[in-house]
């Protein structure tokens, strides 16, 4: 099993026996030990998730990595957040998916009106099975506890991934002057109910209505 863990708060260190990994084309900035690099572009082994992000035709590469030693990847300097899966799902933006286990499987979910509210797309990555996952913010992640009877209301501009049985839903809390930018406050967010993890990053992207 690959092991992963942190250098630093922007840097992915995994350490390999043999392993393999699954991580955004072009992340890889050093390794030590006899590492192979192989671009993955078709949508075949639970990749097409990763593979085909938007309805636009939008599209984002990963490569598999594998050997002996340790394989460092980064982007952007952004920050780095572990997830550790234990049979769950984790639903995460295709923008801020850095790695994953081989083992773990990768797909698609339909997002409707949620994604193209947040700038993007319809569709976002999961991820399910055992093994862990690295997931980017821009600044450092926060992570909130949704319980049932307290739902938590999220920017699309600064959602970036979530865990547990939760449902998304869309709301506006304004009228229309404000979501075309005309009036003051939040104008549009996402709610989660139900029991599970959100992350937010202390960043908002651009979204239809702007930077709410």
């Amino acid at each position: 099993m690959a092991q992963f863990r942190l250098q630093g708060s922007k840097v992915l260190a995994v350490d390999m026996m043999g392993d393999a990994v699954k991580a955004r084309n072009g992340s890889m900035v050093a390794y030590s030990g006899q590492m192979s690099f192989k671009k993955l572009t078709g949508g075949g082994d639970g990749l097409r998730g990763m593979v085909t992000r938007r309805l636009t035709g939008e599209q984002m590469t990963v490569m598999e990595v594998k050997g002996q030693g340790t394989c460092y990847f980064a982007d952007r300097a952004t920050e780095v957040n572990l997830v550790r899966l234990n049979g769950e799902t984790l639903f995460v933006e295709a923008d801020n998916l850095l790695c994953t286990e081989a083992t773990l499987r990768t797909g698609t979910s339909f997002t409707g009106l949620h994604g193209a509210a947040s700038g993007n797309g319809l569709f976002t990555t999961k991820v399910e099975g055992q093994g862990w996952a690295a997931v980017m913010s821009d600044g450092p992640a926060i992570i909130l506890r949704v319980s049932q009877g307290m739902p938590l209301r999220v920017d699309p501009g600064a959602y970036i991934a979530h865990t547990g049985n939760l449902n998304r839903g869309f709301k506006s809390g304004a009228g229309f002057s404000t979501f075309f930018g005309e009036g003051g406050g939040e104008a549009m967010q996402i709610e989660f109910t139900g029991d599970g993890l959100v992350y937010v990053q202390p960043s908002e992207r651009s979204t239809i209505g702007g930077n709410v």
